[in-house]
């Protein structure tokens, strides 16, 4: 038997984390069990002991899976096994590898795979903010080189107290819902959605993370120590030229300087200004020597245009395009651009811009969830698409990646707050990136917003969102946070900070951070300065539309709510779905039905009012209940020696009495002239308490006859006088 190292991590609240290796999967370069109460998790990494030639970059590849026998159930399909990732999944894995990647040595290029796989679940604890902690567990028992630990938790504010890494049924009650990750010294990575929080909230669940995540690390720290894997692997993935490196600098960098301080606000002119210089640095080589040298030039080079961004910006205040530090690129936007969609609006801000559609749809729209731990249904939907020709490039499409799945979701988090509780429809909001050159998500949100105003959805409040950069020296002794950031300031830069909001609160965050010692000081500069930039983009939003229609397109579909009894949902279901069926077939309409906090919630789609009107109708009449005295159309159904059975309401059947046929008495019911079809008129006389049978009447709806005079009778004998008896005697007074 095996004896596994443990190490176990106490949450403060009664509950722990044990991290268990030397078990389980020992070929891998370092495997890690994670435990938490029923949550089970095995990561394991691999790294190739040497780089592929000529790579230049850390190829790192993060896959989070869950198995469907950690919640006891099958998958879905045909093949009933696990498939492609779903959307949790992915977004699971951008998380770790958002946290882990910038972690790695510069000059470390080996291939390089963390796999986390869930195999143990009861749907109670959130799996997905514990696989950072098992992946950078698994890294710190390993001989790979990593400058970490690192470790993420979920942090909930519920009833206005932070809660540490809380339950599925726990997050439902919280206003602020944010996954941090942090190495012992710094944050690493930020994401998550609120409803409408301050800066200050936002900064104080940061900070209480982090308190979290330095006991995780020290954590890890010890483990690694019992193992004993300290000491990490040597490696050289990358040949230098240090004679070669100082000719570059020293030949391109004024160069360089000179294109980063021109203030071209032209993505592409800029660019082929920053690739002449290399162009003609190279010019200076043999073919020979080109061929030999040409990646350790580019890669050199590229360190060149960096700095002079950079020395550009803290130096002289000016960035690439010319602005400063806190202004926002040129807006324009439009909305109503599209005939066919129900709501269609268009966003640009500088480089960057989105054309985005609203389609409205009714409950059999909805979204079906059937992950391994959530199932459900999601009735707003965010997709976004990012084609090769929005940045110029040519090369085919062959789907959406993870980075769509990423920057869609943030999106959907931004403007999923402000849609009202009770909104009947099914909304799915389709964003395609026609261009860009800066944060094409932040420009979702606001082409998301104008499209829903458009399409006349009723949304809380108009959401808009901004992208801020950060640019350091050495020791961040000086820097400069950058709004409304390009591409290249992305790139170069050392944070990518997407913030949302409306006027009164931040609805979704999303941030990377790639130097070391950022303080809460930059991050409230970058907060408060973020603001600044959403209101001015949230008045050009409000000024192209303030408010969403009052009235929804003429071709989109209308929908009805009528709450009914519970116990009526089967009347109106009918047996086999008989009735509901009949109804969608009488009035074009679509028809659903489900019970809903004890009481049945019945939607009417339909596109035209005519539909509307019958199914509503349809459906009124089935749940309507009957009152005494009321008169009702109804077709007879059977007929009996004693009266008529006649159907009064839908599903509601009474007796009208052979004597109630008509004022004149009838012998039979030959001699009545009703038969099984006929519609009549009744009224409902009276209900049995006890029985709940129903007495109609359909004569006293009828004009009543005049009473005729009866003759005097004649042969009647007359009576006889009255003979007075004698009084009788009291017998009361007897003695």
């Amino acid at each position: 038997m095996l004896n596994p190292i443990t190490k176990t991590i106490d949450l403060g609240d009664g509950r722990t984390i044990t991290l268990e290796t030397g078990k389980l999967a020992k070929q891998a370069d370092g495997a890690v069990m994670l435990r938490m109460n029923n949550t089970v998790m095995l990561a394991t990494v691999c790294s190739a002991k040497d780089a592929v030639p000529g790579t230049d970059f850390m190829p790192l590849s993060v896959d989070y899976k869950e198995k469907f026998a950690s919640n006891g159930r099958f998958p879905g399909g045909f093949t009933k096994r696990e498939g492609k990732p779903s959307d949790y999944e992915i977004l699971t894995s951008r998380l770790v590898d958002r946290a882990l990647r910038p972690l790695f040595p510069d000059d470390y290029h080996a291939d390089t795979f963390v796999q986390i796989t869930l195999y143990s679940s009861d749907g109670v604890d959130m799996p997905d903010a514990l696989a950072g902690l098992a992946a950078s567990a698994a890294l710190a028992v390993s001989n790979i080189p990593f400058n970490g630990p690192i470790s993420e938790v979920r942090v909930a504010r519920i009833n206005g107290e932070f809660k540490l890494n809380p339950t599925y049924s726990e997050l439902e009650t919280a206003d602020m819902d944010v996954v941090v990750a942090a190495t012992m010294d710094n944050i690493m990575m930020v994401e998550g959605e609120m409803k409408e929080v301050s800066e200050m909230d936002l900064l104080e669940a940061m900070k209480f993370a982090h308190d979290a995540i330095k006991v995780h690390c020290q954590a890890q720290i010890e483990f690694a120590e019992m193992v004993g894997s300290t000491v990490k692997r040597e490696y050289c993935h990358e040949e230098n030229d240090e004679d070669l490196r100082k000719d570059v600098w020293a030949k391109c960098y004024d160069k360089a300087y000179a294109v980063a301080t021109s203030c071209n606000d032209d993505k592409h002119g800029r660019g082929d200004a920053f690739a002449a210089i290399l162009d003609e640095y190279l010019a200076g080589y043999s073919e020979e020597e080109v061929a030999e040298k040409k990646g350790l030039i580019g890669r050199y080079y590229h360190d060149v245009e960096k700095e002079a961004m950079r020395r550009s910006i803290l130096d002289e205040g000016k960035r690439l395009d010319g602005r400063k530090t806190t202004e926002i690129r040129p807006i324009w936007c439009e909305v109503d651009y599209l005939p066919g969609p129900h709501g269609s609006a268009v966003f640009t801000r500088g480089e960057t811009q989105s054309l985005t559609t609203v389609t409205l749809g009714s409950k059999l729209d909805e979204k079906i969830i059937d992950d391994a731990l959530v199932r459900g249904k999601e009735r707003f939907l965010l997709h976004y698409n990012f084609p090769p020709f929005s940045t110029g490039e040519a090369r085919p499409s062959r789907g959406i990646g993870r980075r769509e799945i990423g920057h869609g979701n943030l999106a959907l988090r931004a403007l999923k707050p402000m849609i009202p509780a009770n909104c009947p429809y099914t909304i799915r909001v389709v964003s395609d990136i026609l261009e860009s050159n800066g944060s094409s998500s932040m420009a979702t949100v606001c082409a998301g917003t104008l499209a829903l105003m458009d399409a006349g959805v009723k949304i809380e409040k108009p959401v808009s969102g901004i992208a801020m950069g950060l640019i350091t020296d050495k020791g961040n002794t000086k820097f400069a946070v950058l709004s409304d950031i390009l591409g290249d300031e992305d790139h170069l830069g050392d944070m990518d900070f997407k913030v949302t909001g409306t006027k009164d609160g931040i609805t979704a965050t999303q941030m990377d951070i790639k130097v070391d010692g950022l303080s809460y000081e930059i991050l409230e500069t970058a907060l408060n300065q973020a603001r600044e930039g959403r209101m001015h983009i949230l008045g050009k939003i409000t000024d192209c539309i303030a408010e969403p229609r009052t009235e929804l397109k003429p071709h989109a579909p209308r929908v009805e709510v009528v709450m009914i009894p519970k116990e009526l949902i089967g009347a109106v279901i009918g047996p086999g779905g008989k009735i509901i069926q009949g109804i969608q077939e009488e009035s074009g309409a679509i028809v659903t039905i489900e019970e809903v906090d004890g009481m049945g919630r019945c939607e009417v789609s339909a596109t035209n009012g005519d539909s509307m009107r019958i199914a509503l109708a349809k459906i009124k009449g089935i749940v309507a209940q009957p009152e005494i005295g009321e008169e009702y159309d109804a077709t007879v159904k059977s007929i009996k020696d004693f009266g008529a059975f006649v159907e009064f309401m839908p599903g509601k059947e009474g007796l009208l009495h052979i004597s109630e046929i008509t004022w004149e008495r009838l012998d039979s019911m030959e001699t009545s002239g009703l038969k099984e079809g006929d519609k009549i008129r009744v009224k409902l006389l009276d209900v049995d308490k006890k029985t709940g049978k129903f007495k109609l009447s359909r004569k006293v709806l009828l004009p009543r006859p005049p009473r005729t005079e009866r003759p005097e009778r004649t042969d009647r004998p007359e009576r006889p006088e009255r003979i007075e008896r004698p009084e009788r005697p009291n017998n009361n007074n007897r003695q």
